[in-house]
């Protein structure tokens, strides 16, 4: 932008130099002319040249004089515009406050020209809406991210995690769960998988029962009631789980039973469900939990920077022109909207500038007194210097015109004469 900037303040200033070079060429051409007039007794020549002598030099006076004293001598009534700055801070910060600032003109203009329309015709852009976007993911998102302090947010996600799971009866939730479980076909299904698991973990690890029995019998029995023990044990397990995976077992309904009377303690028994409640805080206030917890922060946190680091790419930047786009297209489809936003400009912004006038001229009056008086004159003949080059270039011309005129009237007053 300052760039863009300095690019056009470096075309004025081009343009400035060419429209003073112009009306010098001119008045030097002028002089030249009068030099041939009175060198070959031309004396039209020497009425035009003087004239627009006069007339260029009175003008390029009349020019210098708004910005600045003519070859540096402070005449009286020149550097108007330095020596007046304050006056037209003042007189700038009146207009604005007495002529521009009322109500019944702003209205009217605020009526015909439709905030809401503009506004959201211009945030539909794809250009404009990928601007903001930019600015949004290149300078607020990152200032934020930098701001944070990042023990203060974990410390705030903890908080909040505590204090929701403080609020969850976790028992009724594993009642209802299970409740839904035992009223369809799924109880059945799970179980008769789960015991169908613990047969074929029994048969693989039969080694294991031998291997415990042996540690466990005594020294003296040489191993020899080791293998019994162990086939019967093996065998005990093994019957018990075949016979429970029927449905239709003795084993199978007293699990079943077992499933509702734990359903049922859940939901109703106040200590069972402290139990388990506790059990969920307790493991949740475990260190690896709650490291995990002050882990997402900086996970969510990274994934941002990660993201915004790929600019034009960002899924965020993307994100967020296509929400502003979808802002403006809301605010074009809801007249209700775009009614409350025309209002809200013309009664309440409106309100507040009118309340406020006296204060917004006199901010205008103090700016511009604390303006530099050179570079308020500087600047001003920047934007309106060239423009002022054609009244040198107009008095020259009109001047050398005036000046043949004259001559011709004279010549003419002299024929009557003679």
């Amino acid at each position: 932008m300052n760039a863009s900037l300095e690019q056009e303040n470096s075309k004025k200033e081009q343009d400035l130099s060419k429209m003073k070079r112009n009306a010098l060429i001119l008045l030097g051409f002028a002089v030249v002319l009068f030099v041939a007039a009175n060198v070959y007794r031309i004396d039209w020549l020497k009425a035009l040249s003087e004239a627009a002598m006069v007339g260029g030099i009175a003008d390029w006076f009349a020019v210098v004089a708004l910005f600045r004293h003519p070859l540096g001598i402070p005449i009286p009534h020149t550097a108007l515009i330095p020596s007046n700055k304050d006056k037209i801070g003042e007189n700038l910060g009146n207009f604005v406050s007495d002529e521009f600032l009322i109500r019944e003109k702003l209205e009217v203009k605020i009526d015909q020209f439709n905030v809401a329309i503009k506004a959201s015709d211009w945030l539909i852009d794809e250009k404009n809406a990928n601007i903001v976007a930019g600015l949004i993911a290149e300078n607020v998102i990152p200032g934020v991210l930098k701001t944070i302090d990042d023990a203060e947010v974990q410390h705030f996600i903890q908080m909040q995690f505590s204090g929701k799971l403080s609020k969850v009866n976790f028992a009724e939730w594993i009642a209802l769960g299970l409740e839904s479980l035992a009223k369809s076909d799924k109880q059945e299904e799970l179980v008769t998988n789960v015991l169908k698991t613990l047969i074929i973990e029994l048969q693989n690890n039969k080694h294991l029962i031998e291997e415990k029995v042996k540690s466990s019998t005594p020294f003296l029995s040489f191993g020899l009631a080791d293998k019994k023990i162990t086939e019967g044990i093996f065998n005990g397990l093994y019957n018990f789980l075949e016979q429970a995976s029927h449905q239709d077992s003795t084993i199978r309904k007293k699990v079943n039973n077992y499933v509702l009377d734990f359903i049922t303690e859940l939901k109703e028994s106040h200590e069972m469900q402290q139990k388990v409640n506790d059990l969920v805080f307790g493991f949740a206030n475990k260190k690896e939990v709650q490291d995990y917890i002050n882990g997402i922060w900086l996970e969510i946190k990274t994934a941002i920077s990660n993201d915004l680091d790929q600019k034009e790419e960002s899924t965020i930047k993307k994100s967020i022109a296509n929400m502003i786009q979808g802002f403006g297209k809301g605010i074009q489809s809801d007249q209700l909207m775009m009614d409350k936003i025309n209002n809200f400009i013309k009664n309440d912004v409106l309100s507040v500038l009118i309340n406020n006038k006296k204060m917004i001229g006199d901010l205008i009056s103090s700016t511009v007194k604390s303006w530099d008086t050179e570079e308020v004159s500087k600047k001003l003949e920047l934007e309106i210097g060239s423009d002022l080059q054609y009244i040198r270039i107009n008095g020259t011309l009109v001047g050398g015109l005036v000046g043949l005129l004259i001559y011709a009237v004279e010549c003419f007053l002299q024929s009557f004469v003679v």
